[in-house]
């Protein structure tokens, strides 16, 4: 009898998408299977049902233990997964493993928490303020293992863009920015969505500008009015606008942030958002390496290393 020679099911539950893979020991994937049945489609105890009806098949009787990582984990999602406290590793984040019950004669299936960390603050009303991931954790460690890096700076661009700080392969700590959320609204519901042309395709001069300008005093909001009046005067065209003010988003990500001499960081995501960041970075003197889907698969796999030995056979 041929033995199946899946070590984990592998998925992935975000907002908008979920998405699954079954790994080899050795982080091959063997099947891959995705869905628009993102946590925000599924209502309220419906996701025992929608899990099975995508993947019961891979968890069955027997089979390969699986991990869930990204918002299956919120408020909004399949169970809530209370976030493991920075600084963090790969024992920290198997330990808060939300483990599920799936009923008898299932595969043991748990959802990865999430981390948190705590900004201080020093207001009379606010010692610190949290900030949180959830499904990012898993990139970086993945990450961690693809590159061999074990200190440094992961980025995450996004929605919500993630810069995590990683020490002997740990994350101590991370800063979350909403680059993609704003770049949308300004973009989209904002005066500056008349004069932006959204199909144009990308204009490297431009961004780079707009990465440039977002370097300078002033900051976002008094740079993002300037798409506007630059478009008023006829000093750039909607085309190029879209770009500039991409620029001009993601700049003042980078802005933020302190380079040291020879920083190199990873930046993982889709290659066309990593490639944006890649040329932003390369401004500031900053060499990027990217990686892409495949750093949520080693990342959960590298988890099983840390998973109670009944559970992996």
């Amino acid at each position: 009898m041929h033995q199946d020679p899946t070590a984990l099911v592998a998925i992935d539950w975000g907002s908008s998408a979920l998405r699954g893979a079954r790994l080899d020991a050795q982080g091959t994937v063997l099947e891959q299977r995705s869905f628009a049945r993102g946590v925000l489609t599924v209502a309220a105890g419906e996701f025992p049902s929608v899990f099975d009806a995508c993947f019961g098949d891979w968890t069955s009787a027997g089979a390969a233990p699986c991990l869930i990582s990204g918002m299956a984990g919120s408020k909004q999602g399949w169970r809530e997964a209370p976030y493991c406290p920075c600084p963090a590793g790969f024992d920290d984040l198997a330990a808060q493993l939300m483990w599920l019950d799936m009923g008898a004669g299932r595969a043991a299936v748990a959802i990865v928490p999430g981390l948190s960390c705590e900004h201080p603050c020093d207001l009379p009303a606010l010692s610190s303020i949290p900030d949180v991931m959830r499904g990012e954790e898993v990139q970086i460690f993945g990450a961690i293992q693809l590159t061999g890096l074990r200190d440094g700076i992961f980025v995450l661009p996004g929605t919500h863009s993630k810069w995590a700080q990683v020490s002997d392969g740990r994350v101590t700590g991370f800063h979350t920015y909403m680059s993609g959320e704003f770049f949308s609204l300004l973009s989209q519901q904002s005066i500056l969505s008349r004069t932006l042309d959204q199909d144009a395709p990308p204009d490297d001069t431009a961004f780079a500008l707009g990465v440039q300008r977002a370097a300078q005093a002033g900051g976002l909001l008094h740079h993002a009015f300037g798409a506007r009046t630059l478009s008023l005067f006829s000093r750039m065209g909607a085309a190029a606008l879209t770009s500039y003010l991409s620029g001009l988003v993601i700049g003042a990500e980078l802005a933020a942030q302190s380079f040291a001499a020879g920083t190199e960081v990873v930046v993982i995501g889709a290659p066309a958002l990593t490639g944006r960041y890649a040329q932003a970075l390369a401004l500031h003197g900053v060499q990027a390496r990217m990686l892409d889907a495949q750093a949520t698969w080693a990342g959960l796999l590298a988890l099983v290393n840390f998973l109670p030995k009944g559970l992996i056979g």
